[in-house]
């Protein structure tokens, strides 16, 4: 009888366990190396002009302004633990800049708020110059052979052919702030950073358009260190990121750019509020009013006035229409259990509780419904 009673009692236990935990897989994905190559000794704050010529790129394969969606990144990773690593890949150069059916949409956002907000949102430093007018030469060759449907190349600039808005972009000096052309042309915000004779990378220039993220005002002239430390509050950033950081920005060059994924989860809120948000706000709040907010990042070496180029995409998504994807949600409950304290903080952990139910419910919804977690690895790769 004992044995027969004790079989059942682990059955009924197992049987809990199976419906009402987290089950992960036994390997999590893992994004490829990242490589760039060293390059020559040099001076700080100095740059011999490089003699590489970025290839031309290829038209985005089947790009369509109705029908080309936002790439769906899902770049959180399964727990125990929360990987504190700058999480580099090596970026092919023609997909520097990422364009979708979202554009028009961004355009005028982003055109308006130029308008508006003036230097608030995008300028140049008189340092940036020479990188702003570097950029606006590349994205002049690069949009409209990426995008030749959307941009064509003019004697005097570039032209955009949804809009019919004509730039000249090689008169010296330009009518308008260089930074400010280049964030009226793409989706994503972008930046140029210097290295001064400190060995330290100084914000330049940007156009930081995109509602919930940085002020870009306030950090213009900060360097890297200070803008992370002091006035992003980046945890970890010193003690595991800073070398890290300061070694690849030394390094990088112009034929090895790198690209690399982060993710939060914010409020509803957070979306449209001047400044950079992170967390909910409001403790117990509706997994409706929850959204996951991914950001692509880029960084390339401008090869004549060795200014770098930075750029962020942020892309947000409901995480009630995420959950409905293959092992979005249960990935997801567990990479938000790995955070350490200072990390949960920072990410506003302590508003994430009836959320985290959620997610383990429809994780469960989705184990019980036959999802089978072994085969996540020919379903999802990093960082999607």
């Amino acid at each position: 009888m004992w044995p027969f009673a004790i079989a059942l009692v682990c059955l009924l236990v197992w049987s809990t366990v199976r419906r009402f935990t987290l089950r992960q897989p036994k390997t999590s994905p893992k994004p490829p190396s990242s490589q760039w190559k060293k390059g020559p000794d040099r001076q700080p704050g100095t740059w011999t002009p490089s003699t590489y010529t970025r290839p031309p790129a290829e038209p985005y394969p089947d790009w369509s302004l109705q029908d080309t969606k936002p790439l769906p990144y899902r770049p959180h990773k399964w727990g125990p633990k929360y990987p504190i690593t700058m999480g580099l890949r090596a970026m092919p150069m023609d997909d520097w800049v990422e364009l979708d059916n979202r554009y028009p949409y961004f355009h005028d956002e982003r055109t308006t708020r130029i308008r508006e907000m003036g230097t608030t949102v995008s300028q140049t430093a008189p340092e940036g110059l020479a990188g702003a007018h570097e950029l606006l030469d590349e994205l002049r060759e690069y949009l409209p052979q990426r995008y030749p449907s959307l941009f064509r190349k003019t004697a005097e600039g570039i032209e955009n052919v949804l809009t019919g808005d004509a730039f000249n972009t090689v008169e010296r000096p330009l009518k308008q702030d260089p930074m400010q052309i280049a964030g009226s042309l793409v989706q994503e915000d972008v930046c140029i950073l210097v290295e001064r004779t400190d060995g330290q990378y100084y914000l330049a220039g940007g156009a930081v358009c995109t509602r919930g993220v940085w002020c870009l005002e306030e950090r213009l002239g900060m360097p890297l260190s200070q803008i992370h430390i002091e006035y992003g509050k980046v945890p970890h950033f010193r003690e595991k990121l800073e070398k890290g950081v300061m070694n690849l920005f030394r390094r990088i060059q112009p034929e090895n750019p790198v690209q690399r994924n982060t993710w939060y989860v914010i409020g509803e809120d957070a979306i449209n509020r001047e400044g950079f948000t992170v967390g909910a706000g409001e403790k117990n709040m509706s997994e409706d009013n929850f959204f996951y907010k991914t950001e692509r990042q880029t960084l390339r070496r401008l090869p004549l006035s060795g200014a770098v180029v930075f750029t962020f995409r942020t892309y947000t998504v409901p995480i009630t229409d995420m959950v409905h994807e293959p092992y979005a949600p249960g990935r997801l409950a567990s990479a938000i259990r790995s955070w350490d304290p200072e990390m949960a903080k920072y990410k506003g952990r302590e508003t994430f509780d009836k959320l985290l139910d959620f997610l383990d419910e429809k994780h469960n919804e989705q184990v019980d419904d036959g999802l089978d977690m072994s085969k996540e690895d020919e379903v999802h790769r990093y960082p999607y």
